[in-house]
């Protein structure tokens, strides 16, 4: 009988560890080869642009290895571990990841931005090295540990829906009204995992698990289905892409460009449905342990993406200078009208509006004046080398959502960038106090910082990312989402592109 094979407990937090600088500026080439598809076929201008600067910021990041996306992610860890194998280790599984995670997350030539906190309930104090992993264990026959590294953003993480079925009802109605329902914040096009069967838990688990699947839906239309289940995934793909929600919501022919569903035996009584969606940035890696040390991946060929130009993507931009911008100005700007934007802008988040909030419910003064300003909700990625700033995409906005009134009616703020659309309250204070929205693509992060020229700390500086920022910025592209009259471009995009699809299909 042959002997177990010794892995280090130190080779496997090295392997995590390069797992994850790996993801955080490669995206897969199966990924890259259907978003490039997409891209083609696509023929809403909004969508094209915003599918376009998708593609040039992860060229552009694989280029200089960093970022694709400003938050790194949540890591999760599903490992496959031979019964063969004998791991080397004084610390637990668990303990071993962490290591990986902390030393990836604190690399001082890429730093990745933590985002995690001890105390989900009340302090929410951040761990400061994105620690700890989501662990997933699994003992397998076999003498390797195969280890499937993924990071996981909260924009999308945030929309994982659960839902337990009569055995009888429609995965596919369930599938297609809840993504209908999700809006734009999990930042599309990206995919869905689908989980059906075991109990709760293992629906969801089997959701998350099957996203790291190789995207494979051109090949399976290509030669169509040769299952049930095969049916399921297309029709889910093509009826999800018939709502006409597009790239970053914008309307467009591309909100999917894959479904992948894994099943479970379950309860005769019951059918337990779990649905999560994978954003724009889709960072995943499996890689092998065999005992001869840790195991690294080799770059992806740059040749797999393609050279797109963004001057050629999108139609006609409207450029702003910001320092001197106007209430007056800024109300001729029309939904789904494409900005550049170009002067001082200022940054804050979550943490940030509720230090605002508290501040002005007391009557006491902030300490940045908003007045005449126009804020972006945006954390940033650590700065390195000779950088501004790192990367700097959006955040969802509609955590925004509940301060918005209060902000534009106290502080003169002129407008806001963000990601996704706004909540109902949201537009009716930027229709009130005549303060429009705009959107900066998620997924563009990297792309976005080249169009940051300076960067300074304001004010919060304790809460480190979330502080608030000033950036000077040149040419900086956004959309507008929602006008003074109220008008989102996330409500009139879609309608429009779903309207095209059923008269495409007629």
């Amino acid at each position: 009988m042959a002997l177990p094979v010794t892995i280090l407990g130190s080779d496997i937090g090295k392997t995590v560890a390069g797992a994850l600088q790996y993801i955080s500026c490669y995206h897969p080439p199966d990924y890259i080869r259907h978003l490039a598809a997409a891209y083609e076929r696509e023929e809403s201008l909004a969508a094209k642009n915003a599918i376009a600067q998708i593609l040039v910021n992860s060229r552009m990041a694989a280029f200089g290895k960093r970022p694709i996306c400003q938050d790194t992610g949540l890591v999760v860890v599903f490992a496959k571990i031979g019964m063969d194998v004998r791991i080397e280790a004084a610390e637990s599984f668990a303990d071993l990841v962490n290591a990986g995670v902390r030393a990836a997350y604190l690399d001082e030539e890429n730093p990745l931005r933590p985002s995690m906190v001890a105390d989900p309930l009340f302090s929410r104090v951040n761990t400061r090295d994105n620690t700890p992993a989501i662990t997933h264990v699994e003992l397998v026959p076999g003498r390797t540990i195969e280890l499937t590294v993924a990071a996981k953003g909260g924009g999308s993480e945030n929309k994982a829906r659960f839902v337990t079925l009569n055995p009888a009802a429609s995965v596919v109605d369930w599938v297609v009204k809840t993504m209908e329902g999700l809006g734009s914040g999990w930042c599309p096009p990206g995919m869905i995992g689908i989980g059906v069967g075991g109990d709760a838990e293992k629906a969801m688990l089997l959701a998350k698990e099957v996203l790291n699947d190789k995207i494979d839906m051109l090949d399976l239309l290509r030669r169509g289905p040769a299952n049930a289940l095969e049916e399921m995934r297309v029709e889910i793909y093509e009826k999800v892409n018939a709502l006409g929600i597009g790239a970053q919501g914008l309307g467009g022919l591309t909100s999917v460009v894959d479904v992948k569903i894994a099943t479970y035996p379950s309860h005769a009584a019951s059918k337990p449905v779990a649905l999560i969606p994978q954003c724009a940035a889709n960072r995943h890696i499996k890689l092998v342990l065999d005992g001869s040390g840790p195991a690294f991946a080799a770059p992806p060929d740059i040749n797999d993406w393609p050279e797109i130009f963004l001057e050629e993507a999108g139609g006609a931009t409207r450029r702003v200078d910001l320092d001197s911008l106007t209430r007056d100005e800024a109300a001729t700007w029309h939904a789904g009208e494409t900005l550049l934007l170009s002067g001082r802008l200022l940054t804050g988040r979550d943490a940030a509006h509720k230090r605002i909030a508290q501040l002005l419910e007391r009557g006491e003064p902030l300490p940045v004046d908003l007045n005449g300003r126009v804020i972006y909700y945006v954390g940033p990625v650590k700065a390195v080398r000779d950088e501004v700033v790192g990367p700097a995409g959006p955040t969802t906005s509609t955590r925004m959502d509940d301060f918005a009134d209060l902000v534009l009616r106290e502080t003169g703020l002129l407008g806001m960038i963000g990601k996704a659309e706004r909540g109902p309250a949201a537009i009716e204070a930027i229709r009130k106090y005549r303060a429009p929205y705009m959107i900066a693509v998620g997924g563009a992060a990297y792309l976005i910082s080249q169009s940051i020229k300076s960067a300074r700390v304001l004010a919060f500086e304790d809460l480190g990312m979330e502080a608030i920022h000033e950036f000077e910025v040149k040419d900086m592209p956004v959309t507008v989402a929602v006008d003074v009259t109220g008008e989102s471009v996330h409500a009139s995009g879609p309608k429009m592109w779903r309207r095209v699809t059923a008269d495409a299909a007629s």
